[in-house]
């Protein structure tokens, strides 16, 4: 008996290991160098795992054109069959997801998905000049010249992707079908699977007769990291987590060795100069951030009466504005996430500012300066001289440049070392003789 199931379980095996394989990944947002390096890994992987094809499921509204070009190169030149499916249905592949869906081995669409508006976006133009215009010329002429390539290279309509860069030409999953923009409609994984089965694809290390049928399919999950990276790349997280850096090393410069403050400020700077760097920043919007933060130091240790908050808050918020140069919506910060820092800074600083002033203008309660304008009692009597008086519970030795008689009522006027100079109060005489 034991024979038998061991041979079962030798035949189960061998049948298993012989079944092929198809890789699956999700690209579900903005193309980004943290879903580049994503689908490059993945990729690598596939090939490692000698897998039929690695299928991407994208939805995004676009990205990063070096990202975009990045990811296209790979799959141009990848060792494995790469498919792009558009999926679930509501999905789309814009912008930058056109080329990508175009560069695929195998492109298909998810009933109720649609693909296009390619058009560039160049950052930081300005306006209808003659210089934007001929900047937007050359880099829309560019992204035409790279996509017709692509479609040719894959055999798919070079004409329509030339409309969906030049005129934002946008198409639902029927019209890509008939257009030969994409090659199938499936409405699941399973139908797809079914579709491209015995499709003979050419890949970069040569021709691939595909088997997916039957293919077990992996599905490879977005690791932890990524997913950290991912999130953080929103232009919303950077900006709290670049404010956050700075509030803490802000009050770690002003409480030095509170250690908290300053160790989680570094943790948000960093992983704040890490998004930064997968967004399009503008570094004027950056150094005016950065020029708030100093103001409100200089607001703490050089009393302007609130002149240096308000221009640290004017500068916050016009850093805020510019920190992301992009008329894309997906790149830019909320207004109602500047307006809230904003609010909120503003209130801490005008709040901080009038402590800070209130204590200045506050009477010394320590030291030689809080003695002074103390009222106490004279110990003995002393003509224009010296003696002993008695000033919140503890005898000093005084002088006067007046008469003082023992028991009379006394006020500090000054600290000479150790000494108090004292006057005496008017009418501790007279009210003296009237106890008397």
């Amino acid at each position: 008996m034991a024979r038998v199931v061991g041979i079962l379980v030798l035949v189960f095996g061998l049948l298993h290991a012989d079944k092929p394989v198809v890789e699956i990944i999700t690209i579900n947002g903005v193309i980004n160098p943290v879903s580049q390096d994503f689908i490059h890994r993945s990729i690598e992987r596939a090939a490692e795992d000698s897998a039929q094809c690695l299928i991407i499921q994208l939805d995004t509204p676009g990205g990063l054109m070096k990202s975009m070009r990045i990811i296209t190169k790979d799959l141009l030149s990848a060792p494995v069959p790469v498919v792009v499916y558009v999926a679930p249905p509501g999905a789309r592949a814009a912008s930058a997801g056109v080329f990508v869906t175009m560069a695929a081995h195998i492109a298909a669409m998810a009933p109720g998905t649609n693909i296009g508006a390619a058009s560039p976006i160049t950052m930081g133009m300005g306006g209808d000049t003659t210089q934007s215009k001929t900047l937007l010329r050359k880099v829309t002429n560019d992204a035409v010249a790279f996509i017709k390539s692509i479609a040719e290279q894959r055999g798919r309509n070079a004409d329509w992707a030339e409309k969906a860069v030049r005129e934002a030409a946008s198409i639902t999953e029927k019209e890509a079908l008939a257009l030969n923009v994409v090659d199938y409609i499936a409405p699941t994984l399973d139908s797809l699977l079914a579709l491209i089965d015995g499709d003979t694809v050419q890949t970069a290390v040569g021709r691939r007769i595909l088997h997916t049928q039957q293919a077990q399919k992996v599905f490879i999950k977005t690791s932890f990291r990524y997913r950290v990276l991912d999130i953080i790349s929103d232009p919303n997280v950077a900006y709290i987590l670049l404010l956050i850096g700075i509030y803490g090393i802000f009050f770690e410069l002003l409480n030095p060795g509170a250690i908290l403050p300053g160790v989680v400020g570094a943790i948000c700077l960093i992983l704040a100069f890490f998004a930064l760097q997968t967004l399009p920043v503008n570094y004027a919007g950056l150094l005016l951030i950065l020029l708030s933060l100093i103001l409100f130091l200089l607001e703490v240790k050089i009393p302007s009466y609130g002149l240096l908050t308000v221009s640290g808050i004017i500068s916050l918020v016009l850093g805020s504005l510019m920190l992301f140069d992009s008329p894309v919506p997906m790149f830019k910060v909320s207004w109602k996430l500047i307006a809230a820092a904003s609010v909120t800074t503003a209130l801490f600083f005008i709040f901080a500012v009038g402590m800070g002033i209130r204590a200045q203008r506050k009477k010394p309660a320590t030291g030689r300066e809080g003695l002074v304008g103390l009222v106490g009692e004279a110990l003995e009597t002393f003509q224009k001289g010296r003696g002993q008086v008695l000033v919140e519970g503890e005898i000093w030795q005084a002088y006067s440049d007046n008469s003082v008689r023992k028991g009379d009522k006394i006020r500090v006027v000054a600290m000479e070392g150790l000494t108090l100079k004292i006057e005496r109060v008017n009418g501790s005489h007279t009210e003296k003789k009237k106890k008397s």
